[in-house]
């Protein structure tokens, strides 16, 4: 096997102690990447491989936090509590997975794949934090330098943990897709279970081939149960540290975890759009970040991710994605609610559905994930369905695009206006759904 965990010059922190445990920590993983296809040595790998972590959990972790009680380090409980959960929550349960699976393959790629991805935040993320290197904490912002202290905090981080020098292209983000998309989120609650705060990060699957996968040395241009687990416990870190930097009055703990479909995460956009909710260009591919403290949550979306069937569930959200992934592309624009959810409703099953509520949405998720039909509502406000036509066709990129009119008019007149802007054809709204979905069919069929 060719994977191999690349240790990289950004993971050195300058103290000689905690850098020669970090890279010895690579070594092991190193080693049962090497055993994990081979039955008849994958088991022994990863006894010996959860023997060494439980020790080094014991050792290291004392000893990062000796150097942390020497520099007067302000943030040691916290670190403290981390290595608490790792030692005690994350290691047994992981040990227990491999057991009563036997040490399969599938578990195998979930242990390293979760070791993996711990590693890299807790190396690039929390130790960080220990050498002075972690930014400012941000005290008492106004609005809207709170805005502009998030955008520096995420920026800054995507360099820190992958050296990705990223540019923001939206700080209104409205969950349009871009390509190929992993839509994670997280909920962090206080002890009392009061106050919560919802988080979704999504990445382009590119990106996390090119980051966690590039660091994790594995060799493919296709997203894997390994790079998915350890893009969770990155992820993970990630928010964390940007929770740090703005202080609260309560300590949160992660809740729950999903991974959402699109259509799931762009539910949550058609309901209430998060208060903060930025896009970026990693030059490795889009990144975005959102967050709420305000919505009132709601349950059953997604997958819940809990310890004991989290390599099922990440296996078969990947394996769900790919189905997803070859459909054709359909972008439907109304600005009826109701209307978008009966088209996804209609054609989710068979077709990789985008939903856009005016024509500016519209142009916006083109530019993003570029359809293989539109389906356009003539009758919108602001901006009526034929002006919006008139902007795709200006572009040389989108003018191709075909576009079949909806619309709720059947008299001649109305008719006459939408054939005039020879679309790809029209559809009544009002047909009964079984023959949309015909029309639909038919169009591709073709």
């Amino acid at each position: 096997m060719d994977t191999q965990f690349v240790w990289k010059e950004e993971f050195n922190l300058g103290v000689e102690t905690i850098d020669k445990e970090h890279k010895k920590l690579f070594r092991i993983i190193n080693k049962l990447l090497l055993f994990q296809e081979d039955e008849a040595t994958r088991r022994w790998a990863c006894r010996e491989g959860i023997k060494f972590f439980k020790q080094h959990a014991a050792n290291h972790f004392a000893d990062e936090e000796d150097y942390m009680t020497s520099i007067g380090y302000e943030g040691l409980e916290q670190h403290r509590r981390l290595h608490k959960g790792f030692r005690e929550n994350t290691l047994p349960a992981l040990e227990r997975e491999l057991e009563e699976l036997d040490y399969s393959p599938d578990a195998v790629e979930h242990f390293l794949g979760v070791c993996a991805g711990w590693l890299i935040g807790h190396t690039l993320t929390e130790d960080v934090a220990i050498t002075g290197k972690r930014m400012k904490k941000q005290m008492n912002l106004l609005p809207t330098e709170h805005l502009d202290a998030v955008k520096t905090v995420i920026i800054q981080l995507l360099f820190d943990m992958f050296q990705l020098e990223s540019h923001l292209i939206s700080d209104s983000y409205n969950g349009e897709k871009f390509g190929n998309g992993i839509y994670y989120r997280l909920i962090y609650g206080t002890k009392r279970n009061e106050k919560k705060q919802e988080y979704f990060l999504v990445f382009e699957e590119n990106l996390l081939i090119n980051t966690v996968g590039k660091i994790m040395g594995i060799k493919t241009n296709k997203l894997d149960n390994m790079i998915l687990h350890a893009a969770r416990y990155t992820a993970r870190q990630f928010v964390k540290c940007v929770m740090e930097q703005f202080p609260i009055d309560e300590e949160y703990e992660l809740k729950s975890e999903n991974l959402l479909s699109f259509e799931q995460f762009q539910k949550v956009f058609e309901r209430d759009q998060p208060n903060l909710s930025l896009l970026l260009d990693t030059g490795a591919g889009y990144f975005a970040y959102c967050s709420d403290a305000t919505r009132l949550f709601e349950s059953g979306i997604g997958i819940s991710i809990e310890a004991e069937h989290a390599m099922d569930e990440v296996k078969e959200y990947l394996e769900k994605q790919e189905t997803a992934n070859g459909k054709p592309r359909v972008l439907v624009v109304d600005d009826s609610m109701t209307v978008r959810q009966h088209m996804s409703e209609l054609l989710t099953e068979d077709y990789d559905v985008t939903l856009a509520e005016s024509s500016l949405s519209a142009i916006r998720n083109i530019a993003f994930n570029k359809p293989d039909l539109i389906l356009l509502d003539y009758e919108m406000p602001v901006c009526d369905g034929r002006q919006t036509l008139e902007m795709i066709r200006s572009d040389k990129e989108y003018a191709d695009i075909p576009v079949i009119f909806l619309t709720g008019k059947n008299d001649p007149e109305s008719v006459k206006k939408v054939k005039a802007l020879k679309p790809a054809g029209y559809l009544l709204k009002f047909l009964d759904p079984a023959e949309i979905k015909k029309n639909v069919d038919a169009f591709f069929q073709k």
